[in-house]
């Protein structure tokens, strides 16, 4: 079925999880089949924006607060100006009045082989580095923002992305929101 957003109206969906939950491909995925933009300004982008790594700006960021600040900032701005899926870590905690906020969650396991799958590397390296990410992102969201993102039980939709294809997971969403008359069938 085909969906699309009320005439005359907006309409904004923050969808968050960590690395390797699925966030980049169904927050795509949704904002292609409601025809509005996508917006997923991450720490990757950044780090291509400026030429560093990564891990460069993930090491960087855990004594200079602007990297997050840059990112957060820039994706809610954008999220602000028109109708739009704001797919990040933060989403669901960053833009405060998205009309649905949706949390995706795997295991480490699921997420890792998802990461390998695809960036390649070694599945217990990735494991490690993956660990490591979500224990400094964590401490870092804390003390930035007082976010606490092991607390997402506000969302209106939790998907378990290791039960579900991404497919399945845009149907999810789509029907909810028709369920809260935020999109039309068509």
């Amino acid at each position: 079925m085909n969906y699309v957003i009320s005439q005359g109206k907006e309409l904004r969906i923050a969808i968050s999880g960590k690395s390797g939950c699925g966030n980049t491909t169904v927050s795509t995925m949704l904002a292609q089949r409601l025809g509005i933009k996508l917006i997923n300004y991450t720490f990757r982008n950044l780090a291509k924006d400026i030429g560093f790594s990564l891990a460069e700006i993930i090491e960087r960021a855990k004594t200079d607060d602007s990297f997050d600040r840059q990112v957060d900032g820039r994706q809610v701005a954008l999220a602000l100006e028109d109708s739009c899926v704001l797919g990040s870590r933060l989403a669901v905690w960053m833009l405060k009045d998205a009309d649905l906020k949706v949390f995706l969650l795997a295991d480490e396991d699921v997420r890792s082989r998802r990461i390998l799958n695809r960036e390649g590397g070694d599945l217990e390296e990735i494991k490690a580095f993956t660990a490591m990410r979500d224990r400094e992102d964590s401490a870092r969201y804390q003390q930035l923002y007082e976010i606490d993102n092991s607390d997402y039980g506000f969302c209106h939709l939790i998907i378990d992305t290791a039960q579900y294809k991404p497919e399945e997971i845009v149907e999810l969403i789509l029907q909810e929101l028709h369920q809260r008359g935020l999109v039309e069938a068509c």
